[in-house]
């Protein structure tokens, strides 16, 4: 991977009580990009906060279906959405919308699996058993990418926009906050958790480097660990199907 510049997300973390008897509070965060010159607002990279349970709160409640319909579809040589969140344990559909082959992979810490070359029109299930992060590529195109993010908690937020999120109804305890922002590799180690107490009391803030903004396509090699061949027009992966 190439060296990249860093950028900090300051998460500043609000509580407000939902009632002594409910032991619940909101945790609203404020998502800012250090290094954007002075009167300009930079790039806000895709960012995913999330509150991990420790060992004490194991008891807290596991996260339902983030939605009906989890699917990364390929379309256009790419991956939609790019950045997916899911719950673990949960399936997700592949399905081929291009008129061509996909070979759909992920080698990495999250999840490992290899699809395999399959036509336009079908589709494959993965099921994301455990949480981690899983860097998604194509075998035949390198410009494809996406990531899958399986989380074992219903407390997170998916940060773009103006960079105003919450996670409500999180209760009492203490956690390990975690931080996943675009940009950050497949080779680069994830950065630990830090703990975090959520807790009637005064707000905390929360600073957490991430790799800047990065507009180029995750640096990776294919799934035999080698450069990507040059495409090759009459190859049976590339050509359009009937």
């Amino acid at each position: 991977m190439t060296h990249r510049r860093t950028s900090i997300v300051v998460l500043t973390l609000c509580f407000s009580a939902a009632g002594l008897r409910a032991q619940t509070a909101t945790v609203r965060a404020t998502v800012e990009v250090e290094g954007a010159a002075k009167g300009a607002r930079a790039p806000l990279p895709t960012t995913v906060v999330w509150l991990a349970p420790t060992a004490r709160n194991a008891s807290l409640p596991k996260p339902d279906a983030f939605g009906s319909s989890l699917r990364l579809t390929q379309k256009n040589k790419s991956f939609e959405p790019h950045v997916l969140v899911v719950p673990a344990g949960s399936e997700v559909e592949f399905p081929n919308r291009d008129p061509f082959f996909h070979n759909v992979f992920s080698l990495f810490e999250g999840k490992r699996f290899d699809l395999g070359l399959y036509e336009a029109g079908t589709t494959r299930m993965v099921h994301f058993d455990r949480a981690g992060i899983s860097y998604i590529f194509c075998n035949i195109h390198p410009e494809m990418s996406a990531v899958v993010i399986t989380l074992a908690t219903p407390f997170y937020a998916v940060v773009h926009g103006e960079g105003q999120v919450e996670l409500p109804n999180v209760p009492y305890g203490r956690y390990q906050l975690h931080t996943w922002s675009e940009g950050t590799g497949p080779e680069n180690p994830q950065p630990p958790g830090r703990e975090f107490v959520v807790a009637e009391g005064s707000p905390k803030i929360v600073v957490i480097r991430v790799p800047a903004i990065n507009r180029q396509n995750l640096a990776h090699k294919n799934k035999y660990g080698r450069d990507y061949d040059a495409p090759t027009p009459d190859s049976p992966v590339y050509r359009p199907q009937p």
